[in-house]
């Protein structure tokens, strides 16, 4: 007990002293403790009141001013369509159970442009484990078709009977969670690349312009920066919400 007050003593002159007169004077031991304890309480206060001053105070977004000097809603609608992006391809492609409306909306590439694979063929459910996709309109996508079954990150392995396509739906392994998830990660890590991409472009050209003084190009900066941090959080939100899913927890 003694080396940890010796410890403490060297840090606070107070409890030094303690310390010297409870070996004098035998002070109980009651009050080396509790001074120990208040002292303690008193540094961590302190440690906390430091913390909160190192938070960044909130943002204000000057939408004018933005609109002046940067291609505000352009930035604005690049960010937007990310999180677009990334809600459309968690509903097509990060499903647990496919279904069909999930491969209605699969784009498909043909002679350099995408088609929803609804356009292409007729989709129906033969039953609860079978998905029966009917290509004779366009027997020539056959292949395009079943490139992109394989790459949806559906784990589907679609069989061909003709210019007709079975597709099996996999059973909700653990396993397929995981990999559901990790597809999930990487689509959300793209959406977030992007906005931060448009954001960092967005500041090189304000800080390379010279058009306004640098007080004003150092607020803009710090705008588009918290503007681009509001949308990664909604991304991350929204991720969040699928990683849940996708592995059975509670929301």
């Amino acid at each position: 007990m003694f080396s940890s007050i010796r410890s403490v003593s060297r840090i606070y002159p107070a409890l030094r002293q303690a310390v010297f007169l409870h070996k004098s004077t035998e002070i109980p031991n009651v009050y080396i403790q509790s001074r120990s304890i208040f002292l303690t309480q008193k540094c961590a206060k302190s440690k906390d009141r430091k913390k909160e001053q190192k938070k960044p105070g909130k943002v204000e977004i000057n939408e004018d001013v933005l609109r002046e000097h940067v291609k505000y809603d352009a930035l604005l609608g690049q960010m937007q369509k990310a999180i677009e992006n990334l809600k459309e391809e968690y509903i097509k492609n990060i499903s647990l159970r496919s279904s069909t409306g999930a491969l209605e909306e699969l784009k498909v590439r043909v002679d350099g442009k995408d088609h929803k694979l609804q356009e292409l063929g007729q989709i129906i459910r033969k039953n609860p484990q079978v998905i029966v996709i009917n290509l004779s309109g366009f027997p020539q996508t056959i292949p395009a078709v079943l490139a992109t079954l394989q790459k949806s990150g559906m784990n589907l392995n679609p069989q061909q009977d003709g210019t007709t396509l079975f597709v099996s739906v996999p059973p909700v392994t653990k396993e397929h969670r995981e990999n559901l998830a990790k597809g999930a990660k990487a689509l959300f890590i793209k959406c977030r690349d992007t906005i931060r991409t448009a954001q960092n472009d967005t500041v090189k050209k304000i800080k390379k312009s010279g058009s306004v003084s640098e007080d004003v190009s150092f607020s803009i900066q710090h705008q588009v920066v918290a503007i681009g941090d509001k949308f990664v959080a909604e991304a991350e939100k929204i991720h969040e919400i699928k990683h849940k899913e996708l592995l059975g927890e509670k929301k």
